[in-house]
Protein backbone atom coordinates (compact mmCIF):
# COMPACT_ATOMS: atom_id res chain seq x y z
CA UNK A 1 0.00 0.00 0.00
CA UNK A 2 1.21 3.49 -0.85
CA UNK A 3 2.50 5.15 2.32
CA UNK A 4 2.39 8.93 2.58
CA UNK A 5 4.55 9.02 5.71
CA UNK A 6 8.03 10.18 4.72
CA UNK A 7 11.04 8.71 6.48
CA UNK A 8 13.37 10.84 8.54
CA UNK A 9 16.00 10.59 5.79
CA UNK A 10 13.53 11.69 3.11
CA UNK A 11 12.50 14.69 5.21
CA UNK A 12 16.13 15.63 5.77
CA UNK A 13 16.80 15.57 2.02
CA UNK A 14 13.69 17.66 1.40
CA UNK A 15 14.76 20.20 4.05
CA UNK A 16 18.29 20.38 2.68
CA UNK A 17 16.99 21.16 -0.82
CA UNK A 18 14.47 23.67 0.55
CA UNK A 19 17.07 25.48 2.63
CA UNK A 20 19.48 25.86 -0.25
CA UNK A 21 16.80 26.95 -2.72
CA UNK A 22 15.20 29.51 -0.40
CA UNK A 23 18.51 30.82 0.92
CA UNK A 24 20.86 30.75 -2.09
CA UNK A 25 19.09 30.05 -5.40
CA UNK A 26 16.63 32.88 -4.82
CA UNK A 27 19.42 35.48 -4.63
CA UNK A 28 20.37 35.50 -8.30
CA UNK A 29 17.56 33.59 -10.00
CA UNK A 30 16.16 36.68 -11.76
CA UNK A 31 19.57 37.77 -13.03
CA UNK A 32 20.46 34.29 -14.26
CA UNK A 33 17.10 34.00 -16.01
CA UNK A 34 17.39 37.44 -17.61
CA UNK A 35 20.96 36.95 -18.83
CA UNK A 36 20.73 33.18 -19.43
CA UNK A 37 23.68 32.46 -17.11
CA UNK A 38 24.53 28.84 -16.37
CA UNK A 39 24.44 28.24 -12.57
CA UNK A 40 28.01 26.95 -12.29
CA UNK A 41 28.52 27.79 -8.63
CA UNK A 42 25.12 26.41 -7.61
CA UNK A 43 25.80 23.13 -9.42
CA UNK A 44 29.12 22.89 -7.57
CA UNK A 45 27.46 23.34 -4.18
CA UNK A 46 24.60 20.97 -5.00
CA UNK A 47 27.22 18.42 -6.02
CA UNK A 48 28.83 18.78 -2.61
CA UNK A 49 25.40 18.30 -1.04
CA UNK A 50 25.02 15.03 -2.95
CA UNK A 51 22.24 15.89 -5.39
CA UNK A 52 23.94 15.18 -8.74
CA UNK A 53 24.02 11.39 -8.34
CA UNK A 54 21.54 11.00 -5.53
CA UNK A 55 19.81 7.84 -6.84
CA UNK A 56 22.96 6.04 -7.97
CA UNK A 57 24.07 3.11 -5.84
CA UNK A 58 26.74 3.93 -3.26
CA UNK A 59 28.82 1.19 -4.89
CA UNK A 60 29.31 3.63 -7.77
CA UNK A 61 29.86 6.67 -5.54
CA UNK A 62 26.24 7.83 -5.64
CA UNK A 63 23.94 8.79 -2.81
CA UNK A 64 21.93 5.55 -2.85
CA UNK A 65 18.71 7.48 -2.25
CA UNK A 66 15.24 6.43 -3.36
CA UNK A 67 13.04 8.02 -6.01
CA UNK A 68 10.69 9.59 -3.46
CA UNK A 69 13.64 11.51 -1.98
CA UNK A 70 14.56 12.60 -5.50
CA UNK A 71 11.03 13.92 -6.10
CA UNK A 72 11.00 15.83 -2.81
CA UNK A 73 14.35 17.45 -3.60
CA UNK A 74 13.45 18.43 -7.17
CA UNK A 75 10.14 19.88 -6.04
CA UNK A 76 11.82 22.17 -3.50
CA UNK A 77 14.46 23.35 -5.96
CA UNK A 78 11.86 23.92 -8.70
CA UNK A 79 9.79 26.14 -6.43
CA UNK A 80 12.60 28.65 -6.87
CA UNK A 81 14.52 27.68 -10.01
CA UNK A 82 13.61 24.82 -12.32
CA UNK A 83 16.63 25.61 -14.52
CA UNK A 84 18.82 24.18 -11.77
CA UNK A 85 16.37 21.33 -11.21
CA UNK A 86 16.53 20.21 -14.85
CA UNK A 87 20.34 20.04 -14.69
CA UNK A 88 20.04 17.71 -11.69
CA UNK A 89 17.23 15.76 -13.35
CA UNK A 90 19.10 15.07 -16.60
CA UNK A 91 22.23 13.93 -14.77
CA UNK A 92 20.27 11.64 -12.43
CA UNK A 93 17.35 10.31 -14.47
CA UNK A 94 18.69 10.23 -18.01
CA UNK A 95 22.43 9.68 -17.66
CA UNK A 96 23.39 8.05 -14.35
CA UNK A 97 20.33 5.79 -14.42
CA UNK A 98 20.96 4.68 -17.98
CA UNK A 99 24.58 3.70 -17.36
CA UNK A 100 23.80 2.01 -14.04
CA UNK A 101 20.86 0.08 -15.46
CA UNK A 102 22.29 -0.95 -18.83
CA UNK A 103 26.06 -0.46 -18.63
CA UNK A 104 28.85 -2.98 -18.05
CA UNK A 105 30.92 -2.90 -14.88
CA UNK A 106 33.74 -1.34 -16.88
CA UNK A 107 31.44 1.42 -18.14
CA UNK A 108 30.18 2.07 -14.62
CA UNK A 109 33.71 2.39 -13.28
CA UNK A 110 34.84 4.65 -16.10
CA UNK A 111 31.77 6.81 -16.73
CA UNK A 112 29.19 6.42 -13.96
CA UNK A 113 31.36 7.10 -10.94
CA UNK A 114 32.57 10.56 -12.07
CA UNK A 115 28.98 11.45 -13.02
CA UNK A 116 27.57 10.27 -9.69
CA UNK A 117 30.23 12.22 -7.81
CA UNK A 118 29.38 15.30 -9.84
CA UNK A 119 32.92 15.58 -11.18
CA UNK A 120 31.41 15.33 -14.64
CA UNK A 121 28.02 16.34 -15.97
CA UNK A 122 25.97 14.31 -18.42
CA UNK A 123 23.61 15.00 -21.31
CA UNK A 124 21.08 12.80 -23.13
CA UNK A 125 21.01 13.17 -26.92
CA UNK A 126 17.77 11.86 -28.41
CA UNK A 127 15.84 14.66 -30.15
CA UNK A 128 16.67 15.68 -33.70
CA UNK A 129 15.39 18.38 -36.06
CA UNK A 130 13.02 15.82 -37.61
CA UNK A 131 12.76 13.32 -34.75
CA UNK A 132 11.18 14.83 -31.65
CA UNK A 133 8.03 13.05 -30.53
CA UNK A 134 8.66 10.39 -33.20
CA UNK A 135 11.87 9.08 -31.67
CA UNK A 136 11.96 6.09 -34.04
CA UNK A 137 12.87 8.39 -36.95
CA UNK A 138 16.52 8.79 -36.00
CA UNK A 139 18.66 10.28 -38.77
CA UNK A 140 21.89 10.46 -36.79
CA UNK A 141 23.87 7.49 -38.08
CA UNK A 142 26.37 5.35 -36.17
CA UNK A 143 28.06 3.17 -38.80
CA UNK A 144 29.58 -0.06 -37.49
CA UNK A 145 33.27 0.06 -38.41
CA UNK A 146 34.32 -3.09 -36.57
CA UNK A 147 36.03 -1.84 -33.42
CA UNK A 148 34.21 1.50 -33.39
CA UNK A 149 31.17 3.39 -34.68
CA UNK A 150 31.46 6.38 -37.01
CA UNK A 151 28.81 8.93 -36.08
CA UNK A 152 27.31 11.62 -38.31
CA UNK A 153 24.21 13.72 -37.66
CA UNK A 154 22.59 16.46 -35.61
CA UNK A 155 20.89 16.42 -32.22
CA UNK A 156 18.97 19.39 -30.91
CA UNK A 157 17.35 20.78 -27.74
CA UNK A 158 20.14 19.19 -25.70
CA UNK A 159 20.07 20.21 -22.03
CA UNK A 160 23.62 20.50 -20.62
CA UNK A 161 24.80 20.42 -24.24
CA UNK A 162 27.78 22.68 -23.58
CA UNK A 163 28.40 22.03 -19.89
CA UNK A 164 28.33 18.22 -20.08
CA UNK A 165 31.49 16.12 -20.36
CA UNK A 166 29.65 12.86 -21.11
CA UNK A 167 26.97 12.37 -23.75
CA UNK A 168 24.61 9.44 -24.11
CA UNK A 169 23.78 9.40 -27.81
CA UNK A 170 20.89 7.58 -29.47
CA UNK A 171 21.72 6.83 -33.11
CA UNK A 172 20.65 4.59 -35.98
CA UNK A 173 23.03 1.80 -37.03
CA UNK A 174 20.77 -0.36 -39.19
CA UNK A 175 17.94 1.51 -40.94
CA UNK A 176 16.40 -1.70 -42.30
CA UNK A 177 15.68 -2.86 -38.75
CA UNK A 178 13.89 0.37 -37.82
CA UNK A 179 13.76 0.96 -34.07
CA UNK A 180 15.55 -2.38 -33.55
CA UNK A 181 18.57 -1.00 -35.39
CA UNK A 182 19.16 1.89 -32.95
CA UNK A 183 22.06 1.99 -30.47
CA UNK A 184 22.83 3.95 -27.30
CA UNK A 185 26.44 5.12 -27.15
CA UNK A 186 28.48 6.85 -24.45
CA UNK A 187 30.38 9.67 -26.14
CA UNK A 188 33.14 11.96 -24.89
CA UNK A 189 31.95 15.54 -25.36
CA UNK A 190 35.47 16.54 -26.46
CA UNK A 191 35.84 13.86 -29.14
CA UNK A 192 37.12 15.20 -32.49
CA UNK A 193 34.28 16.05 -34.88
CA UNK A 194 31.78 17.32 -32.31
CA UNK A 195 30.65 20.94 -32.64
CA UNK A 196 27.88 22.89 -30.95
CA UNK A 197 25.25 25.21 -32.32
CA UNK A 198 24.63 28.54 -30.60
CA UNK A 199 23.09 28.72 -27.13
CA UNK A 200 19.32 28.54 -27.59
CA UNK A 201 17.58 31.76 -26.52
CA UNK A 202 14.67 30.10 -24.75
CA UNK A 203 11.39 31.47 -23.37
CA UNK A 204 11.86 29.70 -20.04
CA UNK A 205 14.39 27.71 -18.00
CA UNK A 206 16.88 30.16 -19.41
CA UNK A 207 19.62 29.43 -16.88
CA UNK A 208 20.13 25.89 -18.22
CA UNK A 209 22.23 25.62 -21.37
CA UNK A 210 20.54 24.17 -24.44
CA UNK A 211 22.34 23.55 -27.72
CA UNK A 212 22.27 21.62 -30.94
CA UNK A 213 25.13 19.12 -31.19
CA UNK A 214 26.65 18.22 -34.56
CA UNK A 215 28.63 15.04 -35.28
CA UNK A 216 31.01 14.80 -38.25
CA UNK A 217 32.84 11.46 -38.54
CA UNK A 218 33.05 11.08 -34.76
CA UNK A 219 34.68 7.82 -33.69
CA UNK A 220 33.03 6.07 -30.72
CA UNK A 221 34.70 2.89 -29.40
CA UNK A 222 32.57 -0.25 -29.54
CA UNK A 223 33.03 -0.75 -25.81
CA UNK A 224 31.05 2.46 -25.27
CA UNK A 225 27.80 0.91 -26.50
CA UNK A 226 25.16 0.41 -23.84
CA UNK A 227 23.46 -2.97 -23.99
CA UNK A 228 23.40 -5.35 -26.92
CA UNK A 229 23.42 -4.30 -30.56
CA UNK A 230 20.08 -2.70 -31.50
CA UNK A 231 18.88 -2.13 -27.93
CA UNK A 232 19.23 1.65 -28.06
CA UNK A 233 15.59 2.54 -28.62
CA UNK A 234 14.39 0.19 -25.88
CA UNK A 235 17.00 1.66 -23.52
CA UNK A 236 15.95 5.22 -24.37
CA UNK A 237 12.25 4.53 -23.81
CA UNK A 238 12.90 2.80 -20.49
CA UNK A 239 15.08 5.71 -19.42
CA UNK A 240 12.37 8.22 -20.29
CA UNK A 241 9.89 6.36 -18.07
CA UNK A 242 11.97 7.41 -15.08
CA UNK A 243 12.76 10.79 -16.61
CA UNK A 244 9.06 11.61 -16.62
CA UNK A 245 9.02 11.34 -12.83
CA UNK A 246 11.72 14.01 -12.66
CA UNK A 247 9.80 16.33 -14.98
CA UNK A 248 6.62 15.76 -12.98
CA UNK A 249 8.52 16.75 -9.83
CA UNK A 250 9.79 19.89 -11.55
CA UNK A 251 6.29 20.82 -12.73
CA UNK A 252 4.92 20.15 -9.26
CA UNK A 253 7.53 22.45 -7.74
CA UNK A 254 6.85 25.22 -10.26
CA UNK A 255 3.13 25.01 -9.51
CA UNK A 256 3.66 24.92 -5.76
CA UNK A 257 6.05 27.87 -5.88
CA UNK A 258 3.59 29.96 -7.89
CA UNK A 259 0.69 28.98 -5.64
CA UNK A 260 2.58 29.92 -2.46
CA UNK A 261 3.43 33.33 -3.90
CA UNK A 262 -0.15 33.91 -5.05
CA UNK A 263 -1.52 32.89 -1.65
CA UNK A 264 0.86 35.22 0.18
CA UNK A 265 0.11 38.11 -2.17
CA UNK A 266 -3.66 37.61 -1.88
CA UNK A 267 -3.42 37.89 1.92
CA UNK A 268 -1.52 41.17 1.68
CA UNK A 269 -3.05 42.97 -1.31
CA UNK A 270 -6.22 44.94 -0.57
CA UNK A 271 -9.00 45.92 -2.95
CA UNK A 272 -12.45 47.26 -2.22
CA UNK A 273 -11.64 47.57 1.45
CA UNK A 274 -10.38 44.07 2.20
CA UNK A 275 -7.61 41.60 1.37
CA UNK A 276 -8.30 40.11 -2.06
CA UNK A 277 -8.36 36.56 -0.69
CA UNK A 278 -11.69 37.52 0.88
CA UNK A 279 -13.17 38.02 -2.59
CA UNK A 280 -14.76 34.83 -3.80
CA UNK A 281 -13.29 35.22 -7.30
CA UNK A 282 -9.78 34.99 -5.86
CA UNK A 283 -10.59 32.42 -3.16
CA UNK A 284 -12.04 30.05 -5.75
CA UNK A 285 -8.96 30.43 -7.94
CA UNK A 286 -6.73 29.48 -5.01
CA UNK A 287 -8.98 26.54 -4.12
CA UNK A 288 -8.75 25.20 -7.67
CA UNK A 289 -4.98 25.72 -7.78
CA UNK A 290 -4.46 23.94 -4.47
CA UNK A 291 -6.67 20.99 -5.45
CA UNK A 292 -4.91 20.46 -8.77
CA UNK A 293 -1.52 20.60 -7.04
CA UNK A 294 -2.57 17.98 -4.50
CA UNK A 295 -3.65 15.67 -7.32
CA UNK A 296 -0.33 16.25 -9.13
CA UNK A 297 1.53 15.49 -5.90
CA UNK A 298 -0.32 12.19 -5.55
CA UNK A 299 0.39 11.12 -9.13
CA UNK A 300 4.06 12.05 -8.84
CA UNK A 301 4.68 10.35 -5.51
CA UNK A 302 2.77 7.26 -6.62
CA UNK A 303 4.97 6.85 -9.70
CA UNK A 304 8.10 7.35 -7.58
CA UNK A 305 6.87 4.84 -5.01
CA UNK A 306 6.11 2.25 -7.70
CA UNK A 307 9.63 2.64 -9.09
CA UNK A 308 11.12 2.22 -5.63
CA UNK A 309 9.04 -0.93 -5.11
CA UNK A 310 10.36 -2.44 -8.33
CA UNK A 311 6.88 -2.44 -9.84
CA UNK A 312 5.86 -1.28 -13.35
CA UNK A 313 5.65 2.52 -13.37
CA UNK A 314 5.59 3.57 -17.04
CA UNK A 315 1.90 4.44 -17.20
CA UNK A 316 1.95 6.03 -13.74
CA UNK A 317 4.90 8.24 -14.68
CA UNK A 318 3.12 9.30 -17.89
CA UNK A 319 0.03 10.25 -15.85
CA UNK A 320 2.21 12.13 -13.35
CA UNK A 321 4.10 14.02 -16.05
CA UNK A 322 0.92 14.86 -17.96
CA UNK A 323 -1.11 16.06 -14.99
CA UNK A 324 1.73 17.89 -13.23
CA UNK A 325 2.71 19.74 -16.41
CA UNK A 326 -0.86 20.77 -17.17
CA UNK A 327 -1.26 21.82 -13.54
CA UNK A 328 1.93 23.89 -13.62
CA UNK A 329 0.72 25.79 -16.67
CA UNK A 330 -2.73 26.37 -15.16
CA UNK A 331 -1.49 27.38 -11.71
CA UNK A 332 1.24 29.75 -12.92
CA UNK A 333 -1.17 31.48 -15.31
CA UNK A 334 -3.65 31.99 -12.47
CA UNK A 335 -0.85 33.18 -10.18
CA UNK A 336 0.02 35.92 -12.68
CA UNK A 337 -3.67 36.84 -12.88
CA UNK A 338 -4.00 37.07 -9.09
CA UNK A 339 -0.96 39.36 -8.96
CA UNK A 340 -2.49 41.57 -11.65
CA UNK A 341 0.00 44.06 -13.10
CA UNK A 342 2.63 43.02 -10.58
CA UNK A 343 2.48 39.48 -11.94
CA UNK A 344 3.70 40.76 -15.29
CA UNK A 345 7.03 42.01 -13.97
CA UNK A 346 10.12 39.98 -13.04
CA UNK A 347 10.35 41.16 -9.43
CA UNK A 348 7.40 39.03 -8.33
CA UNK A 349 8.76 35.80 -9.90
CA UNK A 350 5.44 34.39 -11.14
CA UNK A 351 5.93 35.47 -14.78
CA UNK A 352 9.18 33.47 -14.82
CA UNK A 353 7.48 30.46 -13.24
CA UNK A 354 4.81 30.66 -15.96
CA UNK A 355 7.45 30.70 -18.69
CA UNK A 356 9.24 27.76 -17.06
CA UNK A 357 5.98 25.81 -16.72
CA UNK A 358 5.40 25.78 -20.47
CA UNK A 359 8.45 23.63 -21.12
CA UNK A 360 7.21 20.88 -18.81
CA UNK A 361 4.36 20.33 -21.29
CA UNK A 362 6.90 19.84 -24.09
CA UNK A 363 10.19 18.18 -23.15
CA UNK A 364 10.81 14.51 -22.41
CA UNK A 365 7.54 13.74 -24.17
CA UNK A 366 4.83 16.32 -24.83
CA UNK A 367 1.52 16.22 -23.00
CA UNK A 368 0.03 14.69 -26.14
CA UNK A 369 2.60 11.88 -26.11
CA UNK A 370 1.77 11.18 -22.46
CA UNK A 371 -1.90 10.91 -23.43
CA UNK A 372 -0.98 8.40 -26.13
CA UNK A 373 0.94 6.30 -23.57
CA UNK A 374 -1.98 6.43 -21.12
CA UNK A 375 -4.52 5.63 -23.86
CA UNK A 376 -2.52 2.60 -25.02
CA UNK A 377 -2.37 1.33 -21.45
CA UNK A 378 -6.15 1.68 -21.14
CA UNK A 379 -6.73 -0.17 -24.43
CA UNK A 380 -4.49 -3.02 -23.33
CA UNK A 381 -6.18 -3.49 -19.94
Amino acid sequence: MLNFDFTEEQLMIQQSARDYAQRELIKDVIERDTRAIFPTQHVKVLTELGFMGMMTNTKYDGGGMDTVSYVLALEEISKVDSSVAVIISVNNSLVCYEIEEFGTEEQKEKFLKPLARGEKLGAFLLSEPEAGSDATSQRTIAIDMGDHYLVNGVKNWITNGNSASTYILIAQTNKEKGHKGINALIVDRNAPGITLGPHEDKMGMRSSDTHSVMFADVKVPKENRLGDEGMGFKIAMKTLEGGRIGIAAQALGIAQGAYERALKYSKERKAFGTEIINHQAIAFKLAEMHTRIEAAKYFTLKSAWLKDQGRPYGTASAMAKYWAAETAMYVTTEAVQIHGGYGYVKEYHVERLMRDAKLTQIYEGTSEIQQIIIARAIMND
